[in-house]
């Protein structure tokens, strides 16, 4: 079998390099699914942009070091995350041109069309449940980068270097966004403190 070279890190065989990155997935595939949930909103575009980034670092990264693969999937994942938002916007704009009128010519109210969200169960509402639900109501608030940089470094555990690199800005922006993101929670979530 072939070894393959990078830098000082020395990447073993191929057998081995398929089971490192099973393991990888395996674990940042939950982690990964959340962040993007609460990204997109929805279950099925969070669920095909984790995928997509798990291919994406499987056939082109694969042959790195397995201490580059977080800040690589998580930079793939950002990347995946602002193309959806491109698509969404094209999509959300051609929906609303085709859907504003009926078919008799007037114009639809756009609440009536829209599904309704948080149906609630009473035991959802107590304790921790209704804490989490509200952190995550409050989580989707966040301007999109203070969103990602809180949760790369708050749930995935990056450092500011990592989440830098990962989203593609610099460290100072970590930092500034990171903050922002921290105190317009800690200002939403008081009472949960």
């Amino acid at each position: 079998m072939d070894d393959d070279y990078r830098g000082n890190n020395r990447v073993s065989s191929s057998g081995q390099m398929v089971n490192e990155m099973d393991q990888f997935l395996a674990a940042n595939e939950r982690r990964a699914y959340r962040l993007c949930l609460l990204a997109t909103g929805e279950q099925a575009d969070a669920l095909d942009i984790v995928q997509d980034a798990m291919l994406k670092l499987v056939k082109h990264y694969a042959r790195h070091a397995p201490t580059e693969w977080p800040a690589l999937f998580h930079r793939i994942i950002q990347n995946t995350i602002k193309d959806w938002y491109r698509k969404e916007k094209i999509r959300r704009h051609w929906r609303h041109w085709f859907s504003r009128h009926d078919d008799e010519g007037e114009i639809e109210d756009g609440l009536e069309q829209q599904p309704q969200n948080g149906t609630h169960q009473p035991d959802e509402l107590t304790g921790q449940a209704s804490a989490m639900e509200h952190l995550d109501e409050q989580i989707k608030q966040l301007p999109l980068r203070q969103q990602q940089v809180f949760l790369l470094r708050q749930w995935e555990g990056l450092d500011v270097a990592s989440t830098a690199r990962a989203m593609g800005i610099s460290e100072g922006s970590v930092k500034t966004h990171y903050s922002r993101a921290v105190h317009k929670l800690r200002d939403t979530l008081e009472e949960y403190i």
